[in-house]
């Protein structure tokens, strides 16, 4: 009889540890349950104000002179933001190789559009204004895509990595038509910004459509 209680309450002990591990495992569980859950009610309550985070975090300015250069050059304005944005931010700056302005135009590269836009009384200082610097950067932009025939990923390329290494990676993979970025750009960077500028300007189309005149 008293081997039998015995049993009965080792039994009996035994299920309550079973129980109070199993509570202990499932606790865990249930606490990562209700985070995915709170972390799932905060991004849909957010979800009204992506678009306006996603211009905070990708500005545009100097939409009017934008608007106005892109339409006079024959530009998608979108393209003319998003190399704006991959250049400077938005930021007058000057790099260490010297190139100026909001589209990083380079001394070299203003002299050889002044000389060919008219800019007769155009100095290295009218780079720091907004209207002189993104009309050189639309009249270089626009002479790229005219050398490349319309191919915005060689004019893209060019703009950052120069059109004679362009000519040259082009040549190397056996014409445009063949050319792939991905495989043809042996700069890591042109790669990276060639990409960026085609993702930043499907973003400039989507959220500043109204500025941009598109």
């Amino acid at each position: 009889m008293a081997g039998t209680s015995l049993a009965r309450s080792r039994a009996q002990l035994a299920r309550r540890r079973a129980r109070s591990l199993e509570r202990r495992k499932t606790r865990p569980l249930a606490a990562l349950a209700a985070l995915v859950l709170g972390v799932a009610a905060v991004v849909a309550a957010l979800g009204p104000l992506r678009p306006s985070l996603e211009r905070a975090l990708l500005p545009l300015e100097y939409a009017a002179i934008i608007r106005e250069q892109a339409r006079a050059k024959g530009l998608d304005p979108a393209l003319v933001a998003a190399v704006i944005y991959e250049e400077s931010k938005f930021r007058d700056r000057t790099s260490h190789a010297g190139a100026r302005g909001l589209m990083q135009i380079t001394p070299q590269t203003a002299l050889f559009v002044a000389e060919r836009s008219g800019g007769q009384s155009f100095v290295l200082s009218d780079l720091s204004r907004p209207e002189i610097n993104i009309a050189y950067g639309c009249w270089y932009l626009r002479y790229l895509l005219d050398r490349y025939r319309g191919n915005v990923t060689l004019a893209v390329a060019a703009y950052n990595a120069g059109h004679s290494n362009v000519d040259r990676w082009v040549a190397r993979a056996g014409g445009a038509a063949a050319f792939d970025p991905r495989s043809d750009i042996p700069f890591r960077e042109t790669r990276e910004y060639v990409a960026d500028v085609a993702r930043r300007r499907e973003q400039y189309r989507r959220l500043y459509k109204h500025e941009l005149g598109l």
